[in-house]
């Protein structure tokens, strides 16, 4: 039967004589049929690929993987397995020794007979063998008093009670113990009560949980203004990193009365980082705390929060890229070979890349190779975008064709960093800046308050920024 007498219907080929002997019925039927058949297939594909998201392939962090190997964890061959701990040839480090001027007690000790003969012994060891005992010092409060006197007048019987110096805080507690308490609620993440426990349990010094909150608004507006500097800081530097991460915000005064979703928001440089919870992931916010005048190379994921920058000031993360990439490689049919020739490409861009950050490759070196996997990099992905599909298609190759055309339109910004020295192809300084937030979100479920809000912030910038200089290490 020759191929102009056969039909397509559903993907099986049938006789074009025996479809048009059909009862007009039946087909309407069969259309219907094959018309619900088509939408429960999409269906069905969509929900499997939301079951697949994971940490690879999606936006999902590490941690809701679940227990168990990664999952793009291959099987490794059956074998002698290593031991725990360091292996041959491992370089071992030891515990640095103080200086002995610095030690509170030196105790020397000598042989009196020889081990061997017993014949007595004599003379001195110019490098006798040193070993330390590091303990912790006793912990008692140091209290300073201040009494304030009164004196009653002798010509009008007034009484005068003397004030307290400037220097002196009203609140009853030092600048060490309210920085002390600072950094426990900050860096640590300790809530009121673990905090009220420590003191209590490691200096004897006794507080109470409103004490606690009060030291915190004092450190708080202590930092206000070295965090603003902090923020017109980013927002001249050369380079920047951006990331956001949801950021729970109450209403506990009154200052978020319709429930908005709070945004912790990160702006990372090599040398300082700002942070700032702000109740609205928008442009508008992004143009606040970024400066609308953006005066170095941005780093960010794809988020349209960031569209206004110019492209040429952009720089798309590749690790970001990754994902979408894996996720299309992960579908099926052309989607899968979309997806495996594109992820080509970034394997051996991030090889060429490490070579550059080992110093094996130079600068002039990796612009001239990026060359051709730029292009091919592109036409695949202007392929991809030309396969026609309805605008309400929901299959995943409908999805892949999306996903290649938003890619185009930011396509320049995913070479920013072939030719300017500084900028990494990938946000990761900022995810890891963030990661701290997150996991004080998670302890606390954010904060109850605008107040409480911007103690968070103000203290992640503050000790951020002074770990700073080993955050970041970028070939120049």
């Amino acid at each position: 039967m020759a191929m102009t007498d056969e039909i397509e219907l559903a993907g099986s080929r049938i006789a074009r004589s025996d479809w048009e002997a059909t009862p007009a019925s039946v087909k309407t039927l069969v259309t219907e049929v094959m018309g619900q058949i088509g939408q429960l297939h999409e269906r069905v594909a969509h929900l499997e690929e939301r079951l697949t998201k994971n940490s690879k392939n999606s936006s999902k962090p590490p941690s809701s993987d679940g227990f168990g190997p990664p999952p793009d964890a291959k099987a490794k061959p059956q074998g002698k397995k290593r031991k725990r701990g360091g292996q041959p040839g491992h370089r071992g480090h030891r515990r640095d020794l103080y200086p002995s001027e610095q030690c509170k007690e030196v105790k020397a000790y000598y042989p009196e007979q020889c081990k061997r003969c017993g014949a007595a012994l004599s003379g001195e060891d110019p490098s006798p063998e040193r070993h330390q005992v590091v303990d912790l010092p006793s912990m008692a409060p140091e209290v300073y008093e201040h009494q304030l006197h009164q004196r009653v007048c002798e010509h009008c019987g007034s009484a005068t009670r003397a004030e307290l110096p400037p220097a002196v805080t009203v609140s009853g507690y030092g600048e060490r113990l309210s920085a002390f308490v600072g950094l426990l609620s900050g860096r640590y993440r300790q809530s009121h009560r673990q905090v009220v426990s420590l003191l209590s349990e490691v200096f004897e010094i006794r507080v109470s949980s409103g004490s606690v909150n009060r030291m915190r608004r004092e450190l708080s507006a202590a930092l206000a203004e070295p965090v603003a500097a902090a923020q017109q800081y980013v927002q001249g530097s050369a380079v920047l990193h951006s990331d956001e991460t949801s950021f729970q915000q109450g209403n506990a005064d009154g200052s978020n009365p319709s429930g908005k979703r709070g945004w912790m928001w990160v702006l990372v440089t090599p040398l300082v980082s700002f942070f700032e919870v702000a109740l609205s992931r928008s442009q508008a916010t992004a143009q606040t705390l970024i400066g609308e005048a953006v005066s170095g190379v941005v780093v960010s994921d794809r988020y349209s929060s960031y569209n206004w920058i110019a492209l040429a000031q952009r720089q798309v993360c590749w690790a970001h890229l990754k994902r979408d990439l894996t996720a299309i490689a992960e579908r099926s049919g052309v989607s899968q070979a979309v997806g495996e020739a594109l992820l080509r490409r970034e394997r051996r861009l991030f090889r060429l890349w490490h070579r550059v950050r080992d110093g094996t490759l130079s600068r002039a070196a990796f612009s001239q190779a990026i060359v051709p996997l730029q292009r091919g990099f592109k036409a695949e992905l202007e392929a991809a975008a030309q396969i026609s599909m309805t605008a309400k298609e929901r299959t995943p190759l409908a999805k892949t064709v999306r996903t290649c055309r938003k890619l185009l339109q930011v396509e320049p910004a995913l070479w920013t960093f072939v030719d300017t020295p500084g900028v990494e192809p990938t946000n990761n300084a900022a995810e890891r800046a963030l990661r701290p937030a997150v996991i004080w979100r998670r302890t606390s479920f954010g904060a109850q308050s605008q107040a409480g809000s911007e103690f968070v912030s103000r203290m992640m910038t503050a000790v951020t920024s002074l770990h700073a200089p080993q955050r970041i290490r970028v070939p120049r």
